[in-house]
C-alpha cells in the first residue's frame, strides 16, 4: 500500500468488507481478468470508465479504481468519459471528499476537480470518452450506464469492453436521501473496484 490518506485508507478497510453478490461477481469477472492480463503481460493497466455525461458513476469509478490501484500497488492509468460532456456533479464530488480523497476545486461551468488519493492524484472533469488525453489504444472501455453501452455500439482501440451498468444516483438530486443514495453508490462501486483489483492480483 502507497501513501494513501489515513481516512481514504479507513474507508478502504471499511469497503473490503462489504458482500458482493455472486451476480455481481459474475458481471465484474471480466474486469478481474483483463486487469490479471495486464498484470502479468508487465503493460501499464489502462481503465476508460464511460456512462453518458460523465458526471456521477463514471467518475466515481475512476476515483475508486486509482485509489485500488494505489492500494494494491497496482500501475494503473485511470480515465473516464461520457458520450457528452456536461459537469462533475457536486454531490459526487461531495461523496469521494467525504470518503477520505482529497479535492481541489477550481469553480466553472465544468470544474476542473483534482482527486488525490494521497499517493497519487489526477484533474477530473467532464470530457467526451475519446478526447485526446484519454487512451487511443491497449485499454479497457468501462461502461457504467446501460445507456452509454447502447449507444457506444464500437469504442475505438478499447482491447476489451467490459458492461458493469450502475443505477444512477441522480434520481435522488434534491431529495431527503440524497446524500446517502451517493454515498450507497459510490460504496458499491468502491468496494467493486477494490475486489476487481484485488482477485486480479490472488489471480497472478
Amino acid at each position: 500500500m502507497k501513501n494513501i490518506y489515513p481516512e481514504l485508507s479507513s474507508k478502504i478497510k471499511e469497503l473490503e468488507k462489504l458482500s458482493i453478490s455472486e451476480e455481481r461477481k459474475k458481471v465484474l469477472q471480466p474486469l478481474v481478468e483483463f486487469i490479471s492480463k495486464e498484470i502479468d503481460s508487465e503493460d501499464t493497466l489502462q481503465l476508460n470508465f464511460i456512462c453518458t455525461h460523465n458526471s456521477r458513476r463514471s467518475q466515481l469509478a475512476q476515483a475508486w479504481a486509482m485509489a485500488a490501484s494505489d492500494y494494491y500497488n497496482v500501475p494503473a492509468r485511470c480515465f473516464s468519459g461520457g458520450t457528452e460532456a456536461t459537469a462533475f456533479f457536486p454531490q459526487a464530488i461531495v461523496t469521494l471528499s467525504d470518503s477520505g480523497f482529497g479535492i481541489d476545486e477550481k469553480p466553472g461551468d465544468n470544474p476542473q476537480i483534482t482527486v488525490d488519493t494521497g499517493a497519487s492524484s489526477k484533474t477530473f472533469y467532464s470530457k467526451i470518452f475519446d478526447v485526446e488525453q484519454n487512451p487511443t489504444k491497449n485499454f479497457a472501455a468501462v461502461m457504467t450506464c446501460s445507456h452509454a453501452d447502447e449507444n457506444c455500439p464500437f469504442i475505438v482501440g478499447a482491447e476489451s469492453r467490459i458492461p458493469l451498468n450502475y443505477e444512477d444516483p441522480k434520481s435522488f438530486d434534491d431529495t431527503p436521501e440524497m446524500a446517502e443514495k451517493y454515498m450507497e453508490r459510490s460504496d458499491q462501486i468502491g468496494s467493486e473496484m477494490l475486489y476487481a483489483f484485488q482477485k486480479a492480483i490472488s489471480n497472478g
